[in-house]
Order: structure tokens, then sequence, then C-alpha cells
């Protein structure tokens, strides 16, 4: 990625010159079959465009998962740029929004008193689990049969994940939405930048509301050489599926020393349950740091660059937090590969 950006052009994006960041917007456009797409600097800054480039004035709602990080990660960006309610839904089965709760929460008429659904906002993978093809398709269906049609935009900061454990193509998501931000870092790694694809009328707009809140960049190829490395060598190079295994790996040794799970592991994320391990937040920190790893409670995001060194840290934290006796055989995983543990590293985000 550092030789991608010594070796870029540095062109005006703001008047969509550099060579680039528009071959990267035309490599996504073709890989998500939307016809348009547009740089933009981080997934909440994708969101955000996306959401306010779909809405036109209030009043006005936005339906989403109650965990959805446009309700609990971006600062009220919504209620700021949109001047939307949003309404977070409790999904019914407790793992991903389904038709059925869609439309027993969607406000479809004309009442005076209250605010109805412009926009459904679902999210792709959401804390790692994935949201099913199927269950995208039907909504999509009901919600552009309705009239007006009810628009749908995707938060896919993570969709690359889903799509890498076999839950459906990119094309095949990208479809039901009318919009999707796909972001750049996290699992893909690169340093900054992520990018939101719909037709080429909703870019242009976007374009526009993307220059009102200040995210026109003028050598915009140092963002978006990286980025197609991590397109290239991340996403279709296949990396993605080694970072699933050995999140499946640390989630099975944690099981194997009598842990729990807050979430199910679908993807790269290992959601440890501190509180099953009687262990609060604060009390894991610090322990992880003891043992020479920086997290930020029990959200592991695992990813494929591996070394022994880290499985091992990480194997003594969790005995520590299990109060197992380090070097005892009781709680030993059995059966984990010697060549996987070696080429793992354990990252958290």
């Amino acid at each position: 990625m550092l030789e991608a950006i010594a070796s870029t052009t540095l062109l005006d994006d703001v008047f969509m010159e550099d060579e680039t960041t528009n071959s990267l917007e035309h490599l996504i456009s073709s890989l998500t079959g939307h016809p348009a797409a547009l740089l933009v600097l981080s997934g909440t800054m994708g969101n955000q465009v996306a959401i306010r480039t779909h809405l036109a004035g209030p009043p006005h709602s936005v339906l989403t998962d109650h965990r959805s990080h446009i309700l609990e990660w971006e600062a009220g960006g919504v209620a700021a740029l949109c001047g939307a309610l949003v309404k977070g839904v409790v999904p019914a089965n407790k793992h991903h929004l389904t038709l059925e709760d869609i439309k027993k929460h969607a406000v479809l008429d004309d009442d005076v008193h209250s605010c109805p659904t412009r926009l459904i906002s679902l999210e792709n993978t959401l804390s790692g689990t994935i949201m099913p093809l199927s269950e995208c398709q039907a909504i999509s269906k009901w919600a552009r049969a309705q009239s007006p049609p009810v628009l749908l935009h995707l938060d896919g900061a993570r969709l690359w994940e889903a799509v890498a454990a076999g839950a459906g193509t990119l094309k095949e998501y990208c479809a039901a939405f009318d919009s999707v931000s796909l972001c750049f870092s996290k699992g893909l790694g690169a340093p900054i930048g992520s990018m939101i694809i719909g037709t080429p009328a909703f870019i242009k707009r976007a374009r526009h509301v993307r220059k009102s809140i200040g995210g026109g960049l003028r050598q915009a190829g140092v963002v978006t050489a990286p980025a197609r490395v991590a397109v290239e060598e991340t996403f279709l190079g296949g990396k993605l599926t080694q970072s699933h295994k050995n999140a499946k790996l640390i989630a099975t040794m944690w099981q194997k020393m009598g842990g729990k799970l807050a979430e199910l592991t679908e993807t790269n994320m290992v959601w440890l349950d501190l509180q099953a391990a009687e262990t609060t937040k604060e009390e894991f920190i610090a322990l992880a740091l003891k043992h020479g790893i920086k997290t930020m409670g029990g959200r592991l995001v695992v990813h494929y660059q591996i070394g022994e060194e880290g499985i091992n840290r990480l194997e003594g934290l969790m005995r520590e937090v299990l109060h197992m006796e380090t070097g005892s055989e009781e709680g030993k995983v059995k059966g984990v590969e010697k060549h996987v543990v070696e080429r793992m590293k354990v990252n958290v985000e």
C-alpha cells in the first residue's frame, strides 16, 4: 500500500480529474453491479452522505436495527444532517431484522400524527453476524412494491466479510439496495476511505452533499491507491477467509476453556461474554495489557495476519480471566493445528 501511495496520481477529485480515484470507482461499480460510485473518507461519511442524499425533507423517518452503526456509533449524524427520526427495531429472532419486523414497525399511512418511513437502513455484517441474502431480497421486494417505494440503504462496511463467508455474492447483495456504503479500512486494512454506490443521479447528488460536509479531496490518489490494493489483494485475493478461520479457532478455544460467547462467531468477530466470566470490561482491559494485548473490551476483531506469540498471549489471557491455572492440562484446547497457530495474529479494534 505504501508503494501504491508513493507512485499514485495527485489530481483533483472535486473536479473528477484523478485517474486513480476514477479507476477505483469504476472497479467498485463493476464489482457491485451498480452503475456509479463515489469515494468518501469513512464509513460514517458514506452512511451519512447516502442517507442525506435519499431523504428530501422532514417529516420522515429511518427504520433500522436497534444496534445499528448509524443509530449508536455515528454521533447522531442522521438527526443533525437530515432532521430525520431514526427508529431502532429489536429483531424478534435476536439475530437480524426480518420482513415481518419491518412490516410491523414501518409507517406507511398519511396520518398527520405519524412520521412516515422513507428509508430502511440495514447493516451487514452487524456485530460480525450475517444478514441472510434471502431476507435482504424479501425486504427489498416488499419495500419497492410500496407506493411510494420505501428506499433501502445498506451499511455494508463489512459486507466483504459476509461475501467471504459464502452468504452471497457482492452483486447479489448490492442489487437489493438503492445504495450501499463499503469500507476499505477495517477488515480490508486500507488506512482510510469508503465508497458509496447507487444510480448516476444518486451519485451526482451525493457528490454535492459530500462537498457540503467537507468531503472533497484535492489529491485523492493517496487515499484510493491503497484502497485499491485492499480490494484486490485482501478481498479478491481471498485473504478474508483466513480471518474467519482464525476467529472460529479463538472462539473454540474460549468455549473449550468454559467461556461463553455473547454473539455467534460467523465471520471475523469473537464476542467474549465477560459477564458470564464474572469479569468487568475494565478488569478485562487491565488483564489484557498484562499479556501485551490492547483491547477495548470483549469484542475481538480477528485478521488474517498471523503469529504464534499472539495466540499464546490470548490463551494466557483467557486462562486468567476464566481463573484457570496457567500451564495446567485442564481445559487445554485439543486439535489446534500448529500450522494455523504459527500463522495467527490477533488484532483488536
